[in-house]
């Protein structure tokens, strides 16, 4: 019996999820899995193959109109789980592109905004990023320091941002911002804006990170979301990239599990094959329990954010809980490759190390432990 069977997917995917995962599997498969290893190694992101992404439909996959596939919420999950099957990387491209840019525009931008940006956004012809977190603001937003003043039919922008998915390929950054009258969001466009690497990162080497520099750039006011007020926007934001990272995590999870099943049963110590020791099979038991139990949370979790009644709470412990369980289980699956499972070619130390990152973006363990705790007693502990 595999881990889909003891989930037991069969009773509660549609057929159209079950071919949004079978979809997604295959091109995982067939193009990204075998260069994973050479892209993590040389630090980079295979931007070519952005194409194939978006003819799947994934760049933009749950929202609707403007050439977006406009899935449901446990089809798009599926997705993430596939993607970062094979990397968190990959999946960060995609929930950044989606969740994050596409996202704050189909909910906060004019019509004509929308109209310009998401059908090119959909086919990868334009790619976006995030810009919220600074260099001395990453948990508390509130207090940015990049500005935007009015100056007739422009904004001037200047700041910066850090830890940027995409920040060196974007066309355009979805850019938060403090004004006179508050935060606001900026469409940014590729000139206006320069963009800096973050070196020698030993996590999610397979993705681009970088840093948004804004001196004195001069937004005009159709640039403006215009129904982005507040922090409540980019925090709106998160909360919606943050179910697409607790699907993604699975999937890390999973593959590390699978590893590790195919190296126990190949493996001989003893006599015998490492599969039949009972201290081998007490750790694959127990890893398998936890993705399960998590695997069932979400698909619960995907039908209530289906019907408009996932409340950003349990958002917040859904990550919490599966970034944990994800982050265990890779280090677990680790051990069980013994020496093995640092080398590059088992995945599983590739996967550990990208998950230490998701343990911590998209809001720390710590933060979303405040949210959950916040959420229980009313009061706020931040």
């Amino acid at each position: 019996m595999d881990l889909e069977q003891l989930i037991g997917w069969g009773t509660l995917l549609r057929d159209d999820e079950v071919a949004v995962r079978a979809s997604v599997r295959r091109l995982v498969r067939e193009k990204f899995m075998p260069r994973i290893v050479a892209d993590y190694e040389a630090g980079r992101f295979a931007l070519e193959l952005v194409p194939e992404l978006a003819k799947l439909g994934l760049l933009g996959a749950n929202l609707e109109g403007y050439g977006c596939a406009g899935m449901g919420a446990l089809a798009y999950g599926l997705a993430c789980h596939e993607l970062e099957a094979c990397d968190s990387g990959l999946r960060s491209f995609v929930s950044v592109q989606t969740s994050l840019s596409m996202y704050a525009i189909h909910r906060f931008g004019s019509e004509e905004q929308k109209q310009k940006w998401l059908p090119e956004m959909a086919a990868g012809r334009a790619l976006g990023c995030f810009g919220l977190t600074e260099p001395g603001h990453g948990s508390d937003p509130a207090g940015m320091e990049t500005r935007a003043d009015k100056d007739g039919g422009h904004w001037v922008l200047t700041g910066r941002k850090l830890w940027i998915t995409n920040a060196q390929v974007a066309h355009l950054a979805i850019v938060w911002a403090r004004t006179a009258d508050g935060i606001r969001g900026f469409i940014v466009e590729r000139g206006q804006f320069a963009s800096e690497d973050i070196p020698h990162k030993l996590s999610m080497r397979a993705s681009m990170t970088g840093g948004l520099v804004f001196d004195g750039a001069r937004i005009p006011e159709e640039n403006r979301l215009p129904g982005a007020a507040g922090l409540k926007a980019p925090l709106s934001c998160l909360d919606n990239a943050r179910f697409g990272v607790a699907w993604g995590v699975l999937g890390a999870a999973r593959a590390c599990l699978e590893i590790a099943i195919d190296y126990a049963q190949q493996r001989t110590q003893f006599g015998g094959p490492i599969a039949a020791k009972q201290l081998i099979q007490l750790e694959l038991a127990d890893v398998a329990t936890e993705v399960v139990k998590a695997s069932l949370l979400a698909v619960h979790y995907a039908r209530l954010k289906e019907a408009g009644q996932l409340d950003p709470a349990q958002t917040s412990l859904l990550k919490r809980n599966n970034c944990r369980i994800a982050l265990e289980a890779a280090r677990r699956c680790r051990a069980v490759l013994g020496a093995n499972g640092i080398a590059g070619e088992f995945h599983v130390l590739r996967h550990a190390a990208n998950l230490e990152s998701t343990f911590t973006y998209e809001g720390t363990d710590q933060i979303h432990t405040l949210s959950i705790g916040r959420a229980l007693t009313g009061s706020s502990a931040f």
